[in-house]
Parts: C-alpha cells; sequence; structure tokens
C-alpha cells in the first residue's frame, strides 16, 4: 500500500513528481485490471498532476497536493460516470462536483478515477455491481466486501493514495477489514451528502479510506464541516485533527467491550487477534467495562427495515422517464415505467424496494417500520449512555475474515449478517473506524473497530493511531 505522507515527503525532496507518480499508479491499475476495482479514469488528471507539480516547485503545495483519491461510483465527480454500478444509471454524468470532491480538489487531490461498488450501494461483498464483482487483491478468489468494495481495493493494492467511499450500515468499515486498510465513518452529519447518490438518506455517509490514520485525519480535516447545499451537516466549525494526532494518551482510560455471549459468532481466528488486541489495549492503560448494548439482536432488522423503506422512496425518481434506463421494448398493455425499472435494476436492489414498500403498507407500518424508528431511538439513546462510562467502545469489525465470491449470493439473510458489527454505529449516527489488525490462517486480513461518541474525531484518531502501533 502507498502513503500520502511518504510520498509528499519524497516529492518535497526531490525523488520523485507527482506526474511520475500518476504514471506508476496507472501502469499498476492497468496491469491489475482483473481485480475490477476502476470503472473509469480521469482524463484531467495529468493536467491536475503537472499543476501540482508546479505549486511543489514554487514551494506553495495546498494541504492535499498531488494526493492521488480513487472516488466510489456514487459520489459525483463533474463530467465523470457516476453509475452507482448500476444499469439504471450506466451512461449518467453529473454537471457538478461532490462537496466532499470540490473540497478534495480545492486542496490539492487529485481524482484518479471511479471505482466499483455494490449496485447503488446494496451488497455487503460487491458482488452486486451490474459491472461485476471486485476481487480481493490478497486473494482474488475471495471477496473485497462491501459495499465500497472497489474503494477498499484501490488502496490496498497501491491503485491510489486513499478513497473515497460512503457507509450506510458498514459499507466503508467491512470491505476495508476485509482488504487491510483503515476505513473511518466520522459522525453522521460531519461530511457533506451533496452530490451523492442516496440510498438511505437518514444513514449514509461520506467515509475515507487508506493506509494509515495520518492520511485519513488529512483528507478528514479538508472534507469536514458545515455545507449549505445538504441541510443535514452539523451546525459546527470544521475541525483540524491532524496537529493533534501525536497528542498523548491518558494514562488510563475506559474502554466498553461486548460480553461474552455476543462474541460467540467470530471465528477463531477473529476471537484470536480480538483477544490479542485486547492486551494491547491493557497494555496502553485501558480499564475494561463490559457493555450490555440495548436491543443487539434488532441491529440487522432494525438496519433493514428503515434503509429498505428509505431506499424505495429515494430510488422512486429513477424510472426511466425522469431519470434512468428506459427500456427498447415496445409491449402492450405493460407498464412501461415496471420494464424501465426491471431492466434497469439487479435482484438485490429489487428486493430492497420491494422490502421497504411492503413496510410502507397499511397493514406493516406499524409493525415493522414505526417499531424499528422506536428501536434506533432505544440504540441511540444506549450508546449515549454507554459514552457516559467509557471513552471508547472496542470490538470487531467482522466476525469472519473475507469469505469466498458467490458462496452467499442465494442467502440474503447471511448476507446481511455479514454487518452485524458495524450497522449499530450507523442506527445511532456515531463515528467508528476499523484499522487493519492481523491475519487468519489463510493470510487474510482482519479488522478490529473502534466507536466513540458523536463528534469526538479528535478523540478517535487519536487513539486509533496509538493502536495501529
Amino acid at each position: 500500500m502507498k502513503t500520502y505522507i511518504d510520498f509528499k515527503n519524497r516529492v518535497k525532496a526531490g525523488e520523485t513528481t507527482c506526474e511520475q507518480e500518476l504514471s506508476s499508479i496507472l501502469a499498476a491499475i492497468e496491469s491489475q485490471k482483473d481485480l475490477n476495482a476502476y470503472l473509469e479514469l480521469n482524463e484531467d488528471a495529468i493536467l491536475s498532476a503537472r499543476e501540482s507539480d508546479k505549486r511543489f516547485a514554487a514551494g506553495n503545495p495546498r494541504p492535499l497536493e498531488g494526493m492521488l483519491i480513487a472516488v466510489k461510483d456514487n459520489i459525483f465527480v463533474k463530467g465523470m460516470r457516476a453509475t452507482a454500478a448500476s444499469r439504471m444509471l450506466e451512461n449518467y454524468r453529473p454537471i457538478f462536483n461532490a462537496t466532499v470532491v470540490e473540497r478534495l480538489q480545492q486542496a490539492g487531490g487529485i481524482v484518479v478515477g471511479k471505482v466499483n461498488m455494490d449496485e447503488l450501494a446494496m451488497g455487503s461483498s460487491n458482488e452486486t455491481s451490474y459491472f461485476g464483482g471486485v476481487k480481493n487483491p490478497i486473494n482474488k478468489e475471495y471477496v473485497s466486501g462491501g459495499s465500497s468494495g472497489g474503494s477498499a481495493v484501490a488502496v490496498a493494492a497501491g491503485l491510489a493514495h486513499t478513497a473515497l467511499g460512503t457507509d450506510t450500515g458498514g459499507s466503508v468499515r467491512q470491505p476495508a477489514a476485509l482488504c487491510g486498510t483503515v476505513g473511518f465513518k466520522p459522525t453522521y452529519g460531519r461530511l457533506s451528502r451533496y452530490g451523492v447518490i442516496a440510498f438511505a438518506s437518514s444513514f449514509d455517509q461520506v467515509g475515507i479510506f487508506s493506509s494509515n490514520i495520518e492520511d485519513t485525519s488529512l483528507i478528514f480535516d479538508v472534507i469536514n464541516g458545515q455545507d449549505e447545499n445538504d441541510q443535514t451537516t452539523a451546525k459546527l466549525d470544521a475541525v483540524n485533527t491532524f496537529e493533534k494526532l501525536n497528542e498523548d494518551l491518558p494514562s488510563k482510560f475506559k474502554v466498553g467491550v461486548l460480553p461474552d455471549d455476543m462474541l460467540k459468532q467470530l471465528s477463531a481466528d477473529i476471537l484470536e487477534v480480538y483477544e490479542s488486541k485486547l492486551e494491547q489495549l491493557k497494555a496502553m492503560g485501558a480499564e475494561f467495562h463490559k457493555i450490555e448494548l440495548i436491543n443487539s439482536e434488532y441491529w440487522v432488522p432494525t438496519y433493514i427495515v428503515l434503509t429498505t423503506v428509505e431506499a424505495s422512496s429515494n430510488l422512486a425518481r429513477l424510472d426511466g422517464v425522469r431519470y434512468g434506463h428506459h427500456t427498447d421494448l415496445v409491449v402492450d398493455d405493460v407498464d412501461y415505467v415496471a420494464l424501465n425499472r426491471g431492466e434497469g435494476f439487479g435482484d438485490e436492489v429489487k428486493r430492497r424496494i420491494l422490502l421497504g414498500t411492503h413496510f410502507l403498507t397499511s397493514n406493516s407500518q406499524n409493525n415493522y417500520y414505526d417499531k424499528a424508528k422506536q428501536i434506533r431511538q432505544l440504540i441511540t439513546k444506549s450508546y449515549a449512555e454507554t459514552f457516559t462510562k467509557v471513552d471508547f467502545m472496542f470490538l470487531p469489525t467482522t466476525a469472519t475474515a473475507a469469505f469466498k465470491a458467490n458462496v452467499k449470493q442465494d442467502d440474503p439473510v447471511k448476507m446481511y449478517l455479514s454487518d452485524f458489527f458495524t450497522t449499530s454505529a450507523n442506527l445511532a449516527g456515531i463515528p467508528a473506524i476499523s484499522i487493519p489488525s492481523g491475519k487468519n490462517s489463510l493470510g487474510l486480513p482482519i479488522g478490529m473497530q473502534l466507536q466513540a461518541a458523536r463528534f469526538e474525531e479528535n478523540k478517535l484518531l487519536r487513539f486509533a493511531k496509538a493502536l495501529m502501533k
């Protein structure tokens, strides 16, 4: 994996240039096309690299000057396709940048290209993409994780310095864990969603992939902050976490861990790494508290009910009339919109739209949707109470390492349960980060997760850096 910090130092030392680094990465992308990570490359990247070289030579580089960034294909980059890996949006090209992309480019970041994902961010293995699945660079027989699998693979395989993804129920942290990168989901409201194709608006968040905490912090500092185009962004000043990364941690701190019965589903390899990290935390000064987070058995069901309801609403605009794919078929007495959506959406997207629509019917709304909203409030309250007792929660990111491709495709419930340890952070809107922590017996990466109270990214990133050592 590449690090931006190292690259920037080499540029300043005259050992390389932005143009040379871009050429090297483009060659790596070409040689590893079988990973299926990139969907489109940015033709203007070479011009941006030359501009960055001029700024370095003049001694006035911007905060992210020359950083080569992969962008998930549901985040707008002006003039480049934004397909969300769906046939429905196969030819869509936005005419403006997402706010996070605009801020990255203003800070000197260079978009290398758009990367693959699960269709419309619905999936946990990056196997639902209309353009084919993304392979795990460690072992190509295994999945990359999803839905931001292309972003994770771009970083893990050295095809970018960093990457942007989105996290609705773990879609940054889970693929980060399976591919061996850092995956960071800030507090809901820290980052603008303007220019991001919506799946479930009260869950979706932009997240960051990198090989280290320093690069993660640099990007976060540039893209966080209120956005007048997104009313869900928090009315808070932008924070600067990078300058505080090396501040000393307290000699004693409190860490919440899950009860033993919640860890029974962990594979032996994951449990071994988890326990070794507990020993490391203990040596760092951790005092452990077993925390019974309320309604944990309902995390995934609550997530499924609420996100599918929001998806059925958000995706209603993709009907082939206002937006999206329109059929070439002419069939009498057949609903034209149904034909468009039938051709344009894959099986998983159709499944979730149908589920969400069902949960909103008069017979089901009270039994499912209304109760799910109530449970979400209880989960949020439970986390708020937890962080009055501990500084962090520490838990696995996933129950297993990466699994082989095609083994869960026919079992949606089993696939949904892949996100058991990640969905709660989205339900509560808290910040969470997955850090590479070890490998299983087959050499596949294992990630562990830290969670903190809302808007405590400074503390979370500082602590994550110390734990990665």
